[in-house]
């Protein structure tokens, strides 16, 4: 049989994307550009303003609406993005299982975040928060072969602890109510650092961003259907500054936010990235009070210099000190 003159066209092109990007970095993995130093900042420092903007938004959505609506957003956007960068979205029969899991854990731990930040305040949320790095150690140390804890991440995780439990005893300038929010946003972080071990187990048999697309579409219609049943109401008003924090939340985090980060870990790897994440707890305690006004009591500091100095002690390796 004759061959043909010219090879086979090839079926895809997942990594043509990802090529003109390289030219706008450094060639050396561990050393950042001034400009990709200061996206890293601006995206720790957008991803620590998540919770002032939650607070914003649920003056006017109730708690499920507001997830549910924010995900819906963030999943067509993801969506429009895969669709015009020409990524592959198909995926095996046999992983549904895995997407469905995903996506029943994601509205899980959604629910309870916007439940506890309508009984807690941003600075706290945004401290408990980033927790998530700690009990994600731990949980790995026990579920992911290899993953061991050192004396380095030891000490860190004391930090980190200590400084949530600062937390949980402020009570200058807090309502009766706050304790109580400050522990179910804890169980949400809980649940969301389960999301992650679960995530590592099953990530060789996914696109990156399907782990992300496909957990929010299934996510979104269920938090919109708890809407419908559980919310009081679920629009209480709406106005210019709500539909901008949920557009920050949708679009500046869930979707572009995600594929920015995405995109610089595959360059630079998540060691060098996480070493910058000490910012996020900064920037949600600093936007709470200058933009909601709320109080920056003794305990908040301290917790602050805790959680911040413990992901130092997580991410940065130290000569000497594993």
């Amino acid at each position: 049989m004759m061959r043909l003159p010219w090879p086979k066209k090839p079926t895809g092109i997942k990594y043509l994307p990802r090529k003109p990007f390289k030219d706008l970095t450094m060639t050396s993995k561990n050393e950042f550009s001034a400009v990709t130093t200061t996206a890293i900042v601006l995206l720790c420092i957008i991803f620590g303003a998540n919770p002032v903007a939650v607070k914003i938004t649920l003056a006017g959505l109730g708690s499920f609406t507001n997830a549910g609506i924010r995900f819906a957003i963030a999943a067509v956007v993801i969506l429009l993005w895969a669709l015009l960068s020409r990524q592959p979205l198909k995926i095996q029969k046999h992983l549904w299982g895995s997407t469905l899991t995903l996506g029943m854990i994601l509205a899980t731990q959604m629910s309870l975040f916007y439940i506890g930040m309508t009984k807690t305040n941003a600075s706290h949320g945004a401290l408990i928060t980033n927790l998530l790095p700690f009990l994600v150690l731990v949980l790995s140390h026990f579920f992911i072969p290899g993953d061991r804890i050192t004396p380095r991440k030891v000490v860190g995780m004391l930090m980190g602890f200590s400084g949530v439990f600062l937390i949980l005893m402020d009570k200058e300038g807090m309502g009766s109510g706050y304790q109580t929010g400050d522990l179910i946003v804890l169980a949400a972080v809980f649940v969301w650092a389960c999301r992650i071990i679960f995530t590592k187990k099953v990530i060789q048999d996914f696109e990156p961003f399907h782990l992300v697309l496909y957990p929010f579409l299934l996510a979104a219609p269920l938090l919109l259907a708890c809407g419908v049943l559980l919310d009081p109401a679920m629009v209480i008003r709406l106005d210019r500054t709500i539909i901008w924090a949920l557009l920050y939340q949708s679009i500046a985090i869930a979707s572009l936010g995600f594929v920015a980060w995405n995109t610089l870990l595959k360059q630079y790897g998540a060691a060098s990235l996480h070493s910058f994440v000490f910012l996020m707890p900064i920037a949600g305690v600093c936007f709470g009070w200058l933009i909601l006004g709320e109080p920056v009591t003794s305990h908040l500091l301290a917790a602050l210099a805790l959680v911040t100095t413990g992901l130092m002690v997580l991410h940065l390796k130290l000569p000497g000190f594993p």
